[in-house]
C-alpha cells in the first residue's frame, strides 16, 4: 500500500509512471495498491482505460514490452490504483538484458547535445528564438516573454515507464519553477532506441509516442509542447505518415504544399525529393532526447495567425502551424546538402560514443570526419592548430581521464558564461 499526496494532474502523473517503473524494473512478481486520495476518481478511469487501449495496440506493443507483463485496475472501494505485473520469463529477462547492458555517461551525453545544438539550432538558425546553447527564448521580451537558461537533464534508462517518470519529473519541475531560472529543458534519453537501426528508431518511436500520448491525455499540451530527437529521424517513418504527429516534424509530404503556401515556389519546384528528406536532420541528434518548451513560448514566438488552412493535396485541407519557420530549414538544409549534414552529425556521436572507452575521442572542427565510429578505438589524436605553411601536424593523445578533467573545465566556464549572458539581457531589457 502507497499513499500518495498529488493534488494535480502532473504531480499524479510523475507518481503514476514511478510506481509502474519500479514495477516494470523489477524481475519477480509484484503487486501494490496506489493511494491518491485528492485526485478524481474520472482522472485514474481515464488512465486506466487508456493503458488497457495501449495494451492491445500491437503497433506499439511489439516495441514496448516491458509493459506487457504490467496490468493497472482502479480499486472499487476508494481513489486507488491496484498495479500487477507477472514474473519475467526466461525470454523476457533475455530482453531486458539486451535492452539494458549499455550505460551512458552524463557529463558526455550533455556535451555531445550542446554540439548539435550549436551546429543545427544556433548555427543554422533552425530555431531564430535560441542564440546560445545555456540561454533560450531569446528576442520574445516584446511578446512578454524573458530570456532564461537551458535546463539540461539526463536519464540513462532504457525502461519505458521510467522514461515516463522522468519526463513527468521534468515537467513538474518546470510547472514550479520561473522561467526566468529554467526557460526550457532538453532531456537526454541515450538507452532509449540507442543506435542508429530500423528496430533503433521503431523503439525511439513507440516511447516518445506514449509520451506524447500522456501528455495529451489530461491536456498538457495547452501548457507544453514536445520536441522529439533521434540520430536516425526519419519523419516518413514515424506514425502517421501522412498526418501531424505530437512532438514530430509535419508530414514530408507537406512540405513541398508548405514551401508554396510561404511563397517559395520556385523552391517547391526545384528541391528533388531527396533534397526536402534533409529536413530531418534538424531533428537528429546524437541520441534519444526531448525538448519540453512551454507553450506561452511557442504562442509567443509563432503568434497569433501561425495556424493555417493548408492544401496538402488538391481540395484537401489540413491544419498546419510553423509554415515560415518549416520552410526556411528545408530550403536551408537543402543547400548544406546531404554530405556535410551527415559529417556534422558523426562528429556529434563521436563524442558520445566515446563513452566507456579506455581513452576517448576528440573532434577538431576542422576534421569532422577523422574519428570512426567504431567501439575498437583506443585513443585519438588532438588536432592542434596547423600552421599556415604546413600541411600536417603531428597528433597527440589524451586519456578519458584528461578528457573528464578538460570537461569540467569546459562546465565551469559555462557556467560563467551563462551568468554574464544573462546580467547582459537583463541591462538591455532596462536600457
Amino acid at each position: 500500500m502507497l499513499g500518495c499526496d498529488a493534488k494535480a494532474v502532473h504531480t499524479m502523473s510523475t507518481a503514476l509512471w514511478g510506481t509502474l517503473a519500479d514495477v516494470s524494473e523489477k524481475d519477480e512478481a509484484s503487486k501494490l495498491c496506489l493511494i491518491l486520495e485528492d485526485i478524481p476518481r474520472s482522472a485514474l478511469e481515464s488512465f486506466v482505460s487508456d493503458f488497457a487501449i495501449l495494451q492491445t495496440q500491437e503497433r506499439l506493443m511489439q516495441h514496448l514490452p516491458e509493459l506487457k507483463r504490467i496490468s493497472v485496475s482502479i480499486l472499487e472501494t476508494g481513489p486507488a490504483l491496484v498495479m500487477e505485473a507477472t514474473q519475467r520469463t526466461p525470454d523476457e529477462l533475455a530482453e531486458k538484458q539486451k535492452r539494458t547492458s549499455e550505460k551512458y555517461d552524463q557529463t558526455t551525453c550533455i556535451a555531445s547535445l550542446k554540439s548539435f545544438i550549436q551546429r543545427i539550432v544556433i548555427q543554422e538558425n533552425a530555431c531564430p528564438y535560441t542564440k546560445s546553447v545555456e540561454i533560450a527564448a531569446t528576442g520574445l521580451e516584446a511578446k512578454g516573454v524573458q530570456p532564461g537558461p537551458v535546463a539540461y537533464r539526463f536519464s540513462d534508462t532504457a525502461d519505458g515507464a521510467r522514461t515516463l517518470a522522468v519526463f513527468w519529473d521534468c515537467v513538474c519541475e518546470l510547472l514550479s519553477t520561473p522561467e526566468t531560472t529554467i526557460s526550457t529543458t532538453m532531456l537526454s534519453l541515450p538507452g532509449i532506441g540507442p543506435g542508429t537501426s530500423p528496430q533503433s528508431l521503431e523503439r525511439f518511436s513507440a516511447v516518445m509516442e506514449i509520451v506524447s500520448r500522456y501528455l495529451c491525455l489530461y491536456r498538457g499540451d495547452s501548457s507544453f509542447g514536445l520536441v522529439h530527437f533521434h540520430p536516425a529521424y526519419d519523419r516518413d517513418q514515424i506514425h502517421p505518415v501522412h498526418r501531424p504527429a505530437y512532438g514530430h516534424l509535419p508530414p514530408r509530404s507537406w512540405l513541398r504544399p508548405m514551401l508554396r503556401r510561404n511563397g517559395n515556389t520556385a523552391e517547391a519546384t526545384s528541391l528533388t525529393d531527396a533534397d526536402l528528406a534533409l529536413s530531418d536532420h534538424q531533428r537528429r541528434a546524437p541520441f534519444t532526447a526531448i525538448n519540453i518548451l512551454r507553450a506561452t513560448q511557442l504562442n509567443a514566438a509563432a503568434g497569433p495567425k501561425s495556424i493555417v488552412d493548408l492544401e496538402v493535396a488538391d481540395g484537401v485541407f489540413e491544419k498546419a502551424s510553423g509554415i515560415l519557420l518549416y520552410s526556411r530549414n528545408a530550403i536551408a538544409l537543402a543547400r548544406i546538402g546531404k554530405e556535410t549534414l551527415e559529417a556534422g552529425l558523426k562528429a556529434d556521436r563521436a563524442i558520445f560514443l566515446q563513452n566507456g572507452r579506455s581513452s576517448v575521442p576528440i573532434v577538431s572542427h576542422q576534421e569532422p570526419l577523422a574519428v570512426e565510429e567504431s567501439k575498437t578505438t583506443a585513443a585519438v589524436a588532438v588536432a592542434p592548430p596547423v600552421a599556415e605553411d604546413t600541411a600536417s601536424a603531428t597528433a597527440t593523445y589524451i586519456t578519458k581521464k584528461e578528457y573528464q578533467e578538460l570537461l569540467s573545465e569546459f562546465a565551469a566556464v559555462s557556467n560563467k558564461l551563462k551568468e554574464l549572458e544573462l546580467k547582459l539581457i537583463k541591462l538591455n531589457v532596462k536600457d
